[in-house]
Protein backbone atom coordinates (compact mmCIF):
# COMPACT_ATOMS: atom_id res chain seq x y z
CA UNK A 1 0.00 0.00 0.00
CA UNK A 2 2.88 2.35 0.51
CA UNK A 3 6.30 3.15 -1.11
CA UNK A 4 8.57 4.44 1.19
CA UNK A 5 12.34 5.77 0.20
CA UNK A 6 14.77 4.34 2.77
CA UNK A 7 16.71 6.62 5.04
CA UNK A 8 19.54 4.18 6.12
CA UNK A 9 21.06 0.89 5.51
CA UNK A 10 20.33 -1.65 7.53
CA UNK A 11 22.03 -5.18 7.25
CA UNK A 12 19.05 -7.09 5.33
CA UNK A 13 19.30 -10.96 4.87
CA UNK A 14 21.47 -12.36 2.48
CA UNK A 15 18.77 -14.50 0.89
CA UNK A 16 16.89 -10.80 0.03
CA UNK A 17 19.96 -9.14 -1.98
CA UNK A 18 21.04 -9.52 -5.72
CA UNK A 19 24.05 -10.44 -6.91
CA UNK A 20 25.24 -6.62 -6.98
CA UNK A 21 24.35 -6.79 -3.00
CA UNK A 22 21.37 -4.75 -2.58
CA UNK A 23 17.44 -4.38 -3.05
CA UNK A 24 16.01 -2.57 -5.25
CA UNK A 25 12.60 -2.58 -3.77
CA UNK A 26 11.92 -4.40 -0.90
CA UNK A 27 8.60 -5.82 -0.72
CA UNK A 28 7.24 -6.38 3.09
CA UNK A 29 4.19 -8.15 4.45
CA UNK A 30 2.45 -5.82 7.20
CA UNK A 31 0.98 -8.09 9.56
CA UNK A 32 3.98 -10.50 9.57
CA UNK A 33 6.85 -8.23 8.56
CA UNK A 34 8.28 -10.97 6.03
CA UNK A 35 10.54 -9.68 3.45
CA UNK A 36 10.51 -10.66 0.02
CA UNK A 37 12.58 -9.22 -2.99
CA UNK A 38 10.34 -9.58 -5.60
CA UNK A 39 6.14 -8.43 -5.50
CA UNK A 40 5.24 -11.97 -6.94
CA UNK A 41 6.72 -13.69 -3.81
CA UNK A 42 5.17 -11.57 -1.53
CA UNK A 43 1.41 -12.10 -3.36
CA UNK A 44 2.43 -16.02 -2.92
CA UNK A 45 2.85 -15.46 0.62
CA UNK A 46 0.41 -13.07 1.27
CA UNK A 47 -2.08 -15.65 -0.24
CA UNK A 48 -1.69 -18.68 1.97
CA UNK A 49 -4.56 -19.40 4.21
CA UNK A 50 -2.37 -19.29 7.45
CA UNK A 51 -1.83 -15.79 6.05
CA UNK A 52 -5.58 -14.46 5.28
CA UNK A 53 -6.36 -15.31 8.83
CA UNK A 54 -4.02 -13.81 11.33
CA UNK A 55 -4.35 -9.78 9.86
CA UNK A 56 -2.71 -8.98 13.63
CA UNK A 57 0.46 -9.04 15.27
CA UNK A 58 1.79 -11.97 17.14
CA UNK A 59 1.59 -11.64 20.91
CA UNK A 60 -0.99 -9.93 22.92
CA UNK A 61 -3.59 -6.85 22.55
CA UNK A 62 -3.13 -4.78 25.40
CA UNK A 63 -4.85 -1.78 24.21
CA UNK A 64 -7.86 -0.57 22.39
CA UNK A 65 -9.65 2.68 21.39
CA UNK A 66 -11.39 3.34 18.80
CA UNK A 67 -9.34 2.54 15.46
CA UNK A 68 -5.99 2.05 17.64
CA UNK A 69 -4.71 -0.61 19.03
CA UNK A 70 -1.20 -2.32 21.08
CA UNK A 71 0.48 -5.38 20.75
CA UNK A 72 2.32 -6.59 23.53
CA UNK A 73 5.36 -9.11 21.74
CA UNK A 74 7.94 -11.11 23.39
CA UNK A 75 11.51 -11.39 21.13
CA UNK A 76 12.18 -14.62 22.31
CA UNK A 77 8.37 -16.31 21.62
CA UNK A 78 8.07 -13.99 18.22
CA UNK A 79 12.04 -13.84 17.18
CA UNK A 80 11.48 -13.43 13.37
CA UNK A 81 8.68 -11.21 13.55
CA UNK A 82 11.34 -8.83 16.04
CA UNK A 83 14.13 -9.84 13.85
CA UNK A 84 12.32 -8.44 11.07
CA UNK A 85 11.05 -5.39 12.51
CA UNK A 86 14.63 -4.56 13.43
CA UNK A 87 15.90 -4.57 9.96
CA UNK A 88 13.00 -2.62 8.78
CA UNK A 89 13.30 -0.12 11.48
CA UNK A 90 16.84 0.36 11.11
CA UNK A 91 15.99 1.42 7.53
CA UNK A 92 14.57 4.59 9.15
CA UNK A 93 16.70 4.91 12.00
CA UNK A 94 21.02 5.60 11.79
CA UNK A 95 21.99 4.77 15.16
CA UNK A 96 19.65 1.25 15.51
CA UNK A 97 22.28 -1.60 16.78
CA UNK A 98 19.50 -4.41 17.74
CA UNK A 99 18.85 -6.93 14.78
CA UNK A 100 19.70 -10.43 16.27
CA UNK A 101 19.27 -10.51 19.66
CA UNK A 102 15.48 -9.78 20.61
CA UNK A 103 15.46 -12.07 23.46
CA UNK A 104 15.26 -9.93 26.20
CA UNK A 105 13.14 -7.30 24.95
CA UNK A 106 9.16 -6.86 24.81
CA UNK A 107 8.20 -4.64 21.73
CA UNK A 108 4.64 -2.48 21.58
CA UNK A 109 3.37 -2.35 18.48
CA UNK A 110 0.63 0.39 17.47
CA UNK A 111 -2.12 -0.17 14.72
CA UNK A 112 -4.49 1.19 13.09
CA UNK A 113 -7.61 -1.02 12.64
CA UNK A 114 -9.92 -1.11 9.73
CA UNK A 115 -11.90 -4.08 8.54
CA UNK A 116 -9.18 -5.51 6.65
CA UNK A 117 -7.47 -5.86 9.67
CA UNK A 118 -4.46 -4.09 11.92
CA UNK A 119 -2.10 -1.93 10.49
CA UNK A 120 1.38 -1.19 12.30
CA UNK A 121 2.05 2.62 12.31
CA UNK A 122 4.93 2.89 14.77
CA UNK A 123 6.19 0.46 17.75
CA UNK A 124 8.97 0.81 20.85
CA UNK A 125 11.09 -1.71 22.22
CA UNK A 126 11.42 -1.88 26.15
CA UNK A 127 14.31 -4.29 27.79
CA UNK A 128 12.70 -6.96 29.63
CA UNK A 129 14.64 -6.52 32.92
CA UNK A 130 16.08 -3.14 33.28
CA UNK A 131 18.54 -2.70 35.73
CA UNK A 132 18.59 1.21 35.67
CA UNK A 133 14.72 1.53 34.78
CA UNK A 134 14.32 2.40 31.62
CA UNK A 135 11.19 2.26 30.11
CA UNK A 136 11.91 2.31 26.40
CA UNK A 137 14.75 1.36 24.15
CA UNK A 138 14.03 2.18 20.40
CA UNK A 139 10.92 4.20 19.13
CA UNK A 140 10.01 4.40 15.23
CA UNK A 141 6.73 5.76 13.88
CA UNK A 142 6.35 4.45 9.92
CA UNK A 143 7.36 7.39 7.74
CA UNK A 144 4.26 7.42 5.58
CA UNK A 145 2.14 7.78 9.46
CA UNK A 146 4.25 10.47 10.94
CA UNK A 147 2.98 13.87 11.85
CA UNK A 148 0.38 12.47 13.16
CA UNK A 149 1.12 12.43 16.53
CA UNK A 150 2.08 8.34 16.84
CA UNK A 151 5.78 9.60 17.85
CA UNK A 152 4.35 11.01 21.03
CA UNK A 153 1.24 8.48 21.78
CA UNK A 154 4.28 5.90 22.26
CA UNK A 155 6.63 7.65 24.68
CA UNK A 156 2.88 8.25 26.59
CA UNK A 157 2.16 4.63 26.68
CA UNK A 158 5.70 3.50 27.43
CA UNK A 159 5.16 5.86 30.17
CA UNK A 160 1.48 4.60 31.50
CA UNK A 161 2.83 1.27 31.10
CA UNK A 162 5.83 2.03 33.70
CA UNK A 163 3.34 3.28 35.85
CA UNK A 164 0.62 0.34 35.88
CA UNK A 165 3.87 -2.06 36.55
CA UNK A 166 4.68 0.61 39.49
CA UNK A 167 8.54 0.75 38.20
CA UNK A 168 10.07 4.80 37.55
CA UNK A 169 11.07 4.55 34.24
CA UNK A 170 12.73 6.68 31.27
CA UNK A 171 13.85 6.26 28.10
CA UNK A 172 17.62 4.74 27.04
CA UNK A 173 20.37 7.75 27.11
CA UNK A 174 21.14 9.48 24.79
CA UNK A 175 18.25 8.89 22.41
CA UNK A 176 19.12 9.67 18.97
CA UNK A 177 17.11 12.38 17.32
CA UNK A 178 14.95 9.65 15.26
CA UNK A 179 14.67 7.56 18.07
Amino acid sequence: EYRMNTWYFSPLPKELLSEKGFVETLYVCEFSFAMFARKSELLRYQARPFHRARRHPPGNEIYRNKNLSMFEVDGFEERIYCQNLCYIAKLFLDHKTLYFDVDPFLFYVLCEVDERGYHPVGYYSKEKYSDVGYNLACILTFPSHQRKGYGRFLIAFSYELSKKEEKVGSPEKPMSDLG
